[in-house]
């Protein structure tokens, strides 16, 4: 059974810091890219950050460049987001993804968590 459950989730005033945390089980992790996405109220969902199965290449959006690192452990099947420098427009709920193009395309989601950035 496949499983992404996201965490770190919180109440985070502007300024300051979430790490987030993605475990996967189910599926052979180190094959998959991962990436992360957000969608706040009223808003479709984006993509934040993205890392290759290696982790050797990251990209993210424009949006979040300089202040959020994406990392990956394949020894513990699991994908972070360091958010740091945290404004309110990042409040959101942030959603991993697992995706796989080979011959085929296949992806996979997490459940969400939240993300709130206020004073």
């Amino acid at each position: 059974q496949v499983q992404l459950v996201e965490s770190g989730g919180g109440l985070v005033q502007p300024g300051g810091s979430l790490r987030l945390s993605c475990a996967a089980s189910g599926f052979t992790f180190s094959t998959y890219a991962m990436n992360w996405y957000r969608q706040a109220p009223g808003k479709e969902r984006e993509l934040v950050a993205a890392i290759t199965s290696t982790g050797r290449s990251t990209n993210y959006a424009d949006s979040v460049k300089g202040r959020f690192t994406i990392s990956r452990d394949n020894a513990k099947n699991t994908v972070y987001l360091q958010m740091n420098s945290l404004k309110p427009e990042d409040t959101a709920v942030y959603y991993c993804k697992a995706e796989i193009r080979k011959s085929y395309y296949r992806d996979y989601w997490g459940q969400g968590t939240q993300v709130t950035v206020s004073s």
